[in-house]
Formats: C-alpha cells, structure tokens, sequence
C-alpha cells in the first residue's frame, strides 16, 4: 500500500460536530453524531468502524451535506461548507457518496449511460459529456465501456451495479468519495474487486476516502487511518496497524477478538447489555455499562468512579498521528489490579 499523506493534510474535515434528531413517538431527542473531530487526509483512505446503529452513517451524510449538523462545521480544503442550493452544488462536485446498495441507487429505467451521466448533467457539464462518462465507466472498471451504456441495472451482476454506481461517482471527478458500506451487499469474491478499485483510485488519481464499514477486516484491507465510533463519538482513532494490531480501547479489542482469525489468541470477548440506545447516553465513559475491562475491576477500586462519573474527553482532529484513545482505563490491563488513574487517555503512548 502506497503510504498516505495523512492527516497533515487535511481534504475534508469535521470539527466538533455535532447531529442530533428531534424527540418523535414520546421517544427523546437522539445524539447520533455527538461532538466528532475527523479528518481525511490528501491521497488516504480512513475507514469508519463501528456497529450499527452507532452514528456513523449519520455522520457520513453529514460529510456530504445530506445531513445539516446542529453545531461545529465541515469543511474542504479549509473552507467550511455552505448549505445553500449552490454551496451545496459547488461542494458536490468535489466530494461524492457512494451507497450501501447499488441496485437502490440505481434507477430502473435508467441505462447505464444516463446514471453515470445524471451527476454531470445536474452540474451542466455537458459539453464533454461523453468523454466524460465513457472515461468513468473506463475508471470504475467497466471496459469497454461500449458493452455497458445501453445495459439497465437488471441486466448488470450486483458488483457491476456497484462499478456503475461509482462511475457516477467519478464522473463528477471528485477528489474524495465518502462510500457508506460499499461492499456489504456483495459476495466475498466481488467485494475484494471493489476494494481493490478503491485502492487503485487512490494510487492512480490521488483520490481520498472516507469508508464507512463495521468490518474491520475491510479496513485492514485498504485503509491508512481507522477511526471507531461507539454511541455517536470517536473512541479510538489511529494509523491501521497500531487500531488492529494493538488496539487500547475496550470496545475496539472487543470488536478484533470476535473476528475469525485463526492466529488469534484467547477467548473472543463478548459484549454484554443492550445495543447503544443514542436516546439514553449514559453517564460517565458512554461505553461503561458493556465494558469487560470496568467489570474486571473490584466493586471497591475507585476507578470505577472514573468509569461512570466522569466524562471521557473527545479525541482532538490535530492530535497526534499516533493512535489516540478515549479512554479512562486505556492502558490498564483488565485483568491487573494497579494504582487508580485520575486522568483520561486522550493520546498516544
């Protein structure tokens, strides 16, 4: 894998946002994205871990403008987005989604030609538009692309439906596509087709990514940064060796110790209690009431206090490129018994 610029040099960026949904049914207000700093770097690939449920697709719409933030501001290359029809207009043509389900996305009675030319059309690009849409589909994977125009969704395999969905994408020639679960509607064998397009957008265009994914195996795969978002925040964020190989947050060693992974050692780590409910944020570390690592803890060791009396700072977007944990107990092995800590983890080692 090509090593990525980085966060040094951020493309697109989100500070202290946050996206809460009004109260609706007698059910609370949701804190789905609650006060995220994230940034994708020029030429990297960031992937997005967490389960469902835990903000990040709410955060990925908010990345494109899909979703307007109650607070903090997203911004490319240093400008803050607009929400205006044409800030919105000129901010697209720039960063791009690509969703969950191709076969969704796509419109039935639109053949290949006109669904990759939709997006250059709306922008009134129509001077080259062939050219255009021919260079896309070329990109994506799709050659000739002559076999392909006329062809409708139906007529197409799921992953080429997915090659058709991201020449739409790139027709647009973006510098940052956001794709929201891009593979998870696929067989094995075409998904790693996909990721490997991903990467070679990437190395060959100088192409940005932010995926959104809960397979961390997917973000072994392509990724520079992983990000883990639990219950609307960022828990631990970090370049994807040191997130996998060496994960300090509870719920991320949680997540890699389920994986099927023959190298694996010990007994994958079960999380117990409810999926996180965005309506009922509790107090203290949000991840206290599942955490094995609290529960190992004595009923008398005062860090349990810190557990759930004390909230866990929120991972800076300029920190460190080293991994960075938000974490009370981040480095205190659950099963040892040490001195109490009476500060929160919110860096490196």
């Amino acid at each position: 894998m090509t090593p990525s610029a980085g966060p040094a040099v951020p493309v697109l960026e989100a500070r202290e946002l946050r996206v809460t949904f009004p109260a609706r049914r007698r059910r609370p207000p949701a804190r789905a994205v609650d006060t995220v700093n994230l940034s994708v770097g020029k030429n990297e690939i960031v992937a997005l871990i967490g389960e469902s449920g835990c903000g990040k697709s709410t955060l990925a719409r908010a990345f494109v403008g899909l979703v307007r933030p109650n607070s903090g501001d997203i911004s490319y290359e240093g400008t803050e987005l607009g929400y205006s029809s044409s800030a919105l207009r000129r901010f697209r043509r720039h960063v791009q989604l690509v969703l969950q389900d191709p076969g969704g996305a796509l419109n039935p009675r639109q053949n290949v030609f006109d669904a990759v030319a939709e997006g250059p059309r709306l922008h009134g690009l129509r001077s080259d538009l062939n050219d255009r849409v021919y260079g896309a589909l070329q990109r994506a994977g799709l050659r000739p692309p002559e076999n392909f125009i006329a062809r409708y969704p139906h007529e197409l395999s799921g992953g080429q439906q997915q090659r058709v969905v991201i020449a739409g994408a790139l027709a647009l020639q973006p510098s940052v596509i956001v794709a929201d679960e891009p593979v998870s509607s696929l067989d094995a064998s075409v998904r790693g087709e996909i990721l490997r397009l991903l990467l070679e957008l990437r190395d060959d265009l100088g192409l940005s990514a932010l995926v959104v994914s809960h397979d961390l195996g997917l973000a072994w795969n392509i990724a520079d940064r992983v990000a883990v978002m639990y219950l609307g925040r960022i828990v631990e964020v970090g370049p994807v060796a040191d997130v996998l190989l060496h994960p300090r947050h509870p719920y991320t060693q949680a997540l890699i110790s389920v994986l099927p992974d023959a190298a694996r050692v010990g007994k994958p780590t079960l999380l117990t209690g409810e999926p996180p409910d965005p309506t009922a944020i509790p107090r203290g570390c949000r991840f206290h009431p599942r955490c094995p690592r609290r529960t190992a803890l004595e009923g008398t060791d005062p860090r349990t206090e810190l557990c759930t009396g004390r909230d866990v700072p929120v991972l800076p977007v300029d920190g460190p490129v080293e991994e960075m944990v938000a974490c009370h107990l981040a480095d205190v092995p659950a099963h040892v018994a040490a001195q109490p800590d009476d500060t929160a983890h919110v860096g490196g080692p």
